[in-house]
């Protein structure tokens, strides 16, 4: 059985809280990505929440926040994470639960990687897992945020 260690993204991009909403934007389109962990400012690495996309829409530009918003405005705080020995069909399963397609990786409340839907999809042994969070996920219309 494989763990999250060693299907996770290690070395995510990141933001703290002396970002602001167009930064944020800005990163996600740089690095064609949807989800960025905020984390605290400093070498502490300690996760904070997280912002998506659909966070910048929802949360900022549809409530017509400008650019210069901070972080905390947009952000899901308290996160459902994972740590690193996480067996992946237990990841895949809080993901499904959740209704969330990425979960933070943290080792004593540090940042060390994100673990993805895709990410479980390339494990075999999670491909079920994987398609039933799949699943679960679109079938419901009220996902939150991340």
């Amino acid at each position: 059985m494989k763990q999250v260690q060693e299907l996770m993204s290690k070395n995510p991009k990141t933001v703290t809280l002396r970002d602001n909403v167009h930064e944020i934007a800005v990163m996600m389109a740089e690095h064609d990505i949807g989800f960025v962990p905020v984390v605290e400012v400093g070498d502490s690495g300690k996760l904070l929440g997280m912002v998506t996309d659909r966070d910048l829409v929802v949360r900022g530009y549809a409530r017509k926040r400008p650019g210069s918003c901070p972080v905390q405005d947009v952000m899901s705080e308290s996160p459902v994470t994972v740590s690193p020995d996480t067996d992946a069909e237990e990841a895949a399963s809080l993901m499904a639960t959740h209704q969330i397609r990425r979960l933070p990786v943290v080792d004593n409340g540090r940042l060390v990687g994100v673990i993805a839907l895709g990410d479980l999809a390339t494990a075999k042994m999670t491909d079920e897992k994987a398609g039933q969070a799949l699943s679960e996920i679109s079938e419901n219309p009220a996902t939150p945020l991340h």
